[in-house]
């Protein structure tokens, strides 16, 4: 499964339609943010009608009926070109045309393969939105997942391996060190910075820093996040010794595509979690038991955890990490990221 969750996954980024299948019925599913006209011709020759699956995020927005709970299964007009799919799909258009619908959303039978598809198409880094074709059409040519081993796969963590560690000197301590995880399903590496020898009898002060290509390498203004990785950084120094773990989770788990995507829906006048929401995602797509098997593969099982989230130190706790103190890290607020910091204090429980 793992092979084919990865091939799957690229599958999807280039416009290649997977298959689902589990003992009942197939579908043939795509991305709608990869969907090509021709692509969509084709599979409305096919046996079956194709529905789009969104997520009930994105469904709330579209004021669309989510009566699978967790998803909407949106009837598609049989004249509507690729343009209307990914107008519902992509909110990058939402304020210049507000009327998509009214939209009719299935209710009866089984929205099993459309949840799992947008599943799947979530861990691709892709818009979660997928045009779902149940069909018995013979498609051998097209990666195939069994949904069993798919539903799992999409909720286990994937196994980490360490990869290489090196000596890394740093501005803030000579005494750094580098060291590479890479996950079995092929996704993106994580990586561990040590500062100094630090006892792995005794809680280490360690900071989980999600990576933030625009705060981190730009030095943008609109978040905290460089800042925080540097003043991390700095306090580990000073006290010479400390953990700091950065996982390749960019936009808080979307990827960098839909974290422009939200910017932009910022630029709007939305702030950073109801932009997330109108891109069918949730406040917080990361996953932090990443953290706590870097932590115990390095051999420590306490932390004292620099971060200003509680959900941090839940995670932790929960998976087997001690948090024997919440050290605060409240640096780099300014005019530009104040309201978005604001929002993180009062929907996403941030202690600021």
């Amino acid at each position: 499964m793992t092979e084919r969750l990865a091939r799957a996954r690229a599958d999807l980024r280039m416009g290649v339609p997977v298959i689902l299948k589990d003992a009942d019925e197939q579908a043939i599913i795509c991305a709608v943010e990869t969907l090509s006209a021709g692509r969509l011709a084709a599979l409305r020759e096919l046996n079956g009608m194709p529905v789009l699956a969104i997520s009930a995020r994105r469904a709330e927005t579209l004021k669309a009926r989510a009566y699978d709970g967790d998803l909407a299964r949106i009837v598609i007009p049989e004249d509507a070109p690729l343009s209307w799919l990914i107008g519902v799909a992509d909110p990058a258009d939402d304020l210049n045309t507000p009327m998509k619908g009214p939209l009719t959303s299935e209710r009866s039978g089984s929205a099993s393969l459309h949840r799992l598809a947008i599943g799947l198409v979530k861990s691709a880094r892709l818009l979660p939105a997928a045009l779902v074709l149940i069909t018995a059409e013979d498609a051998a040519d097209l990666t195939c997942l069994e949904t069993t081993s798919l539903a799992q796969a999409l909720t286990d963590q994937s196994p980490l391996n360490r990869v290489v560690s090196a000596r890394l000197p740093l501005q803030v301590s000579e005494a750094g060190r580098l060291h590479i995880w890479r996950p079995e399903d092929g996704a993106e590496e994580h990586y561990a910075v040590e500062i100094g020898s630090p006892d792995r009898e005794a809680p280490v002060l360690a900071r989980l820093h999600s990576a933030c290509f625009t705060g981190d390498l730009l030095g943008s203004l609109k978040c905290d996040c460089g800042p925080q990785l540097r003043g991390a950084l700095a306090q580990m120094g000073a006290e010479g010794a400390g953990v700091l773990l950065y996982l390749n989770q960019e936009g808080r788990g979307i990827g960098l595509a839909n974290k422009m995507r939200a910017y932009a829906l910022q630029d709007l006048g939305f702030d950073t979690v109801e932009a997330n929401h109108r891109l069918g995602f949730e406040d917080d797509e990361r996953d932090f038991r990443i953290g706590a098997s870097i932590l115990r593969d390095m051999g420590f099982s306490a932390v004292r955890l620099l971060t200003n989230n509680p959900a941090k130190i839940d995670m932790m706790q929960a998976h087997g990490i001690e948090v024997t103190e919440r050290v605060p890290l409240k640096v780099g607020e300014g005019k530009h990221n104040r309201a978005y910091l604001a929002t993180k204090a009062k929907k996403s429980g941030h202690l600021l």
